[in-house]
């Protein structure tokens, strides 16, 4: 019997194993990634797509987010009705999928329904029709929902961070207006459609209980009848530009709360200064037990939440700090965040706090782990960024060997308060010096 009456033996994490992909490549050059995993009853088949651009245009992302949800709204031979009752008649999930950088379409069913639903994926990914009615009635939701999100100040906060770090003329900091969902054309989307959805810009990664029928389908279906056409180029990397120490207020006269963003850009993945960068912004936000928790929540009680993330780009990096709080504080918050980030380039953190911040990180890394979708989804965010699974161990090896003294050097290196982009939506005393609206 277990003894519950005595706590778990505590262990240190040691080196975390991820699995390795079989390569194959298809005959009409799809390279291939296989996670084979018996044990798990599903399979998941996912088609990445890089997001392409019309020629002379501005890179808008409206058009890229709206491909990816009409892709499967009906081709030419079946309408969006008629997919999704099949994929539901064979209890299978059709999901597409958009972010900054790539598009997906990911398929998760069991073997014994892959000879139905390949050639349904298939038909999608060469023959989608993109119907004006469907597209009509996108644009119409769409809208609704944007006149919704702008009535919010955190939303209108966070689309004007993205404008200053980023620049407006690019997919990353253009954010969409009103008038951007009436400028979609069907004509655009099948142009986008037949740049991008082609096998010469795909990457194809299962994962899952994958038989060798299932290879074998796929490779029938998507290598040899697929055909490459050449006509897929590399995107160009945006041009991105920051507009440092800026500090854009908007104010709502009837706010309860303001909606405070900042932060900047800085490095991805692909740079060694990445980990430890991670391992600093959590030890400041980015968990339950972090500075601006621990401060601005629990003994300040301004806010609910506070956290700061580190996120990856293909292009960049950046680095972001989020909060709602009290109109009446707005001003006093900023000030606590400036003086959380002083603390961390000017005083060392304790022994204990970085260890606890290290058994946290180590602790999350292997409950990522759930599953062998886990570990595709692990490789797929390495393989975007031309990366391989070393940068794994890399990674673990760095936030074992963090120190106070590494942390305050980091901190020094990369946080710079003044610089950083600051974006209020609610009340604030521009007149009111942060430094002294500190409340003790």
């Amino acid at each position: 019997m277990l003894d519950r009456t005595k706590a778990p033996e505590f262990r240190e994490i040691g080196h975390i194993s991820l699995k390795e992909p079989v390569k194959k490549q298809f005959a009409n050059g799809l390279p291939v990634y296989i996670f084979h995993s018996p044990e798990q009853e599903l399979v998941r088949i996912e088609w990445i797509f890089e997001n392409k651009y019309l020629d002379g245009q501005i890179e808008n992302p409206l058009l890229n987010s709206a491909l990816s949800a009409l892709l499967k709204e009906g081709t030419m031979s079946m309408s969006s009705a008629e997919i999704a009752d099949k994929v539901d008649f064979y209890g299978a999930f059709l999901v597409p999928e958009y972010s900054f950088d790539v598009t997906s379409l990911s398929l998760y069913t069991l073997n014994r329904h892959s000879k139905v639903l390949l050639p349904l994926v298939k038909d999608i990914l060469t023959e989608a029709s993109i119907p004006q009615e469907e597209l009509d009635t996108y644009l119409r939701n769409n809208k609704q929902k944007f006149q919704v999100s702008i009535q919010k100040n955190d939303y209108l906060a966070r689309r004007k961070f993205y404008n200053l770090i980023f620049g407006e003329s690019n997919r990353y900091g253009r954010t969409p207006k009103f008038e951007d969902y009436d400028a979609i054309s069907r004509e655009q989307l099948i142009e986008l459609y037949r740049k991008e959805i082609v096998p010469d810009n795909c990457t194809l990664i299962v994962s899952g209980n994958v038989s060798e029928d299932l290879i074998s389908e796929l490779e029938q279906i998507f290598g040899f009848e697929w055909l490459k056409l050449g006509t897929a180029s590399s995107a160009d990397g945006p041009l991105l530009t920051q507009k440092s120490g800026d500090l854009a207020y908007e104010e709502k006269e009837n706010a309860l709360q303001s909606a405070i963003r900042l932060g900047s850009q800085t490095i991805s993945r692909t740079h060694p200064d990445y980990p430890a960068l991670q391992f600093v912004n959590t030890l400041l936000g980015g968990f339950f037990g972090s500075r601006l928790m621990r401060n601005i929540r629990e003994e300040k009680g301004y806010t609910y939440s506070i956290g700061s993330a580190v996120a990856t780009l293909k292009h960049t990096g950046f680095l972001t700090i989020a909060t709602e709080v009290g109109v009446e504080v707005t001003n006093a918050t900023l000030a606590e965040i400036e003086k959380e980030i002083d603390l961390l380039k000017t005083t060392l953190a304790s022994v204990e706090e970085v260890d606890l911040v290290k058994t946290y990180m180590e602790g999350s890394m292997l409950g990522s782990l759930e599953s062998i979708f886990s570990h595709a989804d692990k490789f797929k965010s390495v393989l975007l960024n031309d990366m391989n699974l070393t940068y794994y161990s890399y990674y673990m090896e760095e936030i074992k060997n963090m120190t106070p003294e590494k942390v305050r050097d980091i901190a020094n290196k990369y946080l710079d308060f003044k610089q950083m982009v600051k974006v209020i939506v609610g009340k604030f005393n521009p007149m009111e010096p942060i430094h002294q609206a500190v409340v003790n």
